[in-house]
């Protein structure tokens, strides 16, 4: 999971440097903490108690449908391609499910 969410980041990135320096400096910037953000929550997440864990995965999930926000934002803006949208939102996907299987994995211990 953590390794996917660095993947995730270095995407982002290396896309921002092929996006214009007003959008850079403003949502874009807003992107890039978000992803730093998640990143943080998921390594934190890592390392916590099995009871602590939900909290973080939790505050990861929140971010990523964030993240899903502004990057829909973007896409309509053009200030992000096509490909690029649907090439990122396909991680968004797959990260989203990854933490939310560990969410549901975690619950169902705490339920046995």
């Amino acid at each position: 999971m953590a390794h996917k969410i660095c993947k995730f980041y270095k995407k982002i990135y290396l896309l921002s440097k092929k996006i214009p320096k007003r959008d850079r400096f403003g949502i874009f910037l807003k992107i890039e903490s978000i992803s730093i953000e998640i990143m943080f929550l998921i390594l934190e997440a890592t390392f916590e108690t099995r009871s602590n864990k939900i909290t973080f995965l939790n505050k990861a999930r929140i971010n990523i449908e964030i993240l899903k926000r502004f990057f829909t934002i973007s896409s309509k803006l053009k200030i992000v391609s096509d490909k690029a949208y649907f090439n990122v939102e396909i991680d968004l996907q797959e990260i989203s499910k990854m933490i939310n299987g560990w969410i549901k994995y975690l619950k169902m211990g705490n339920t046995a």
